[in-house]
Formats: structure tokens, C-alpha cells, sequence
């Protein structure tokens, strides 16, 4: 809240953003001197970008999860085709005798 208090009574999480914000505005010959500070207030008050870097993050996740499994079908549709696919318990290449 813009007056300081939050609901609790006590001060505001985002009160000492607020603080800068005015004291920049009060001493600023032109307000959008003070774009940097009441863009920080407003962050912690709505917190938007942060949701937006969480989105991403989200959506990276995802992005990379769905690849994994389309690789891992692809795998999947190689081994119901009927194709033999060696295990590793054979060395092939490589000298017999031993």
C-alpha cells in the first residue's frame, strides 16, 4: 500500500521501494528520471516480471520434456518394428579370443 502500512499493520514489503521512488520524484526536474525506481515498486507490488521468467521457465521445461519423449518414442517405434538391437554382451570388433 501506497500509505506504508501493510495489512498487517506494519510496514509494507515494498515501502522502502516506495521511499526511493518519492524521493527520487521529489527531487527529479523531469519524472521520467525516475522510470527505474517506480519500475522497481511496481515489480514488487505486482511482481510481473517475475511471473514472466517463471513462465519461461515453465514453458522450457516443458518444451525439453516433450522432446524427451518424442526421442524415447522414437526409440520405442525402432524396437516394435522388430529390428535386434544389440544389448552390449557381445563385443563385436573387437578380438574373440580372450
Amino acid at each position: 500500500m501506497a500509505s506504508g502500512y501493510g495489512w498487517g499493520g506494519g510496514r509494507s514489503r515494498c515501502f522502502a521501494y516506495w521511499q526511493e521512488f518519492q524521493k527520487c520524484y521529489a527531487r527529479a526536474d523531469f519524472p521520467t528520471e525516475c522510470r527505474p525506481q517506480g519500475d522497481d515498486y511496481l515489480e514488487c507490488l505486482h511482481h510481473t516480471k517475475e511471473a514472466a521468467r517463471a513462465k519461461a521457465i515453465q514453458d522450457e521445461f516443458i518444451r525439453q520434456a516433450e522432446a524427451k519423449a518424442k526421442e524415447g518414442q522414437k526409440t520405442a517405434d525402432i524396437l516394435s518394428d522388430g529390428v535386434i538391437v544389440g544389448v552390449g554382451l557381445i563385443q563385436r570388433g573387437q578380438d574373440q579370443s580372450k
